[in-house]
């Protein structure tokens, strides 16, 4: 495999078990892929360059191996752990900048001659089986992932909006689209809510203001006159003529008995008056 007998040559010193093998195969596969090692840990380090080798102390550890990787376009950044149990080595890998993960376990005497070590032509076994392993498992995660999002279209700010009729807008005040045979929205005049529709609609024809006056709601008028007084209540005149007015009780009829707007008198306290 063109490169990875350099690759080990240039650890082969340091190089004391099985597992140290299988991880310099997999580091090897990843910078095939197009990425290159930074440093150990998991923190950048000011030490950090990129590089297709292992960095210095890569294997201090035999139970944790630690490896950052970065593409070569610098937009994607690998940290890799392969961590030992047993007689297994399995592999973890994520990429930091969109937090995809991809893992894999390996049996590391299935791939790996212990009694061979620093002989690279006998090291490895069954070497494509191997690698069709990691492409698979870890990288063709990532990298498939990847091409995913580079694929998808980005969505223009109109295909971002909530899917609504452009004309149903309800915070636009009337609606853009008339709507057929009825008034755009609003309700008709003699609907017992139609108090305070020139406040809400300010174009809409009709005087405003929130008082309800019993004479101009739209409903039929009795024919009253206010302005002509209210025998025994109101001398003619008290009203100008066009004025708002609300009658304050049945026109042209006296209440009998007690008037139930009235307040009772100061200290006194019945609840039968």
């Amino acid at each position: 495999m063109a490169g990875l007998e350099l690759l080990y040559s240039s650890v082969a010193d340091s190089i004391a078990c099985p597992q140290d093998c299988l991880v310099c195969f997999v580091h090897w596969e990843v910078v095939r892929s197009g990425y290159k090692c930074l440093g150990i840990g998991d923190e950048p380090q000011p030490s950090d360059k990129k590089s297709e080798l292992l960095p210095r102390g890569w294997n201090d550890s035999r139970e944790l191996y630690t490896l950052r990787y970065q593409s070569s376009d610098d937009v994607s950044l690998l940290l890799v752990k392969a961590i030992t149990v047993d007689s297994a080595l399995i592999f973890n890998m994520m990429d930091v900048t969109t937090e995809q993960v991809s893992d894999l376990t390996v049996n590391v005497s299935d791939y790996v001659d212990a009694d061979n070590l620093l002989t690279f032509d006998r090291v490895f076994k069954n070497t494509k089986e191997l690698t069709t392993k990691v492409q698979s498992g870890l990288l063709s995660q990532i990298s498939g992932q990847k091409t995913e999002r580079k694929k998808k279209p980005e969505k223009s700010p109109k295909e971002r909006t909530p899917d609504l009729e452009p004309d149903s807008d309800p915070l636009r005040i009337p609606p853009r689209r008339p709507l057929v045979g009825r008034d755009p929205g609003w309700p008709d005049p003699m609907a017992p809510f139609a108090a305070g529709r020139a406040d809400l609609d300010p174009f809409c024809g009709q005087p405003g203001g929130m008082i309800v006056d019993p004479l101009r709601s739209g409903f039929p008028r009795s024919g009253f006159d206010p302005s002509a007084g209210i025998p025994g209540r109101l001398p003619p005149g008290a009203v100008p003529p066009g004025a708002r007015f609300d009658p304050f009780g049945p026109v042209g009829q006296n209440r009998p008995g007690p008037d139930p707007d009235h307040m009772p008198p100061p200290g006194y306290d019945d609840m039968f008056m």
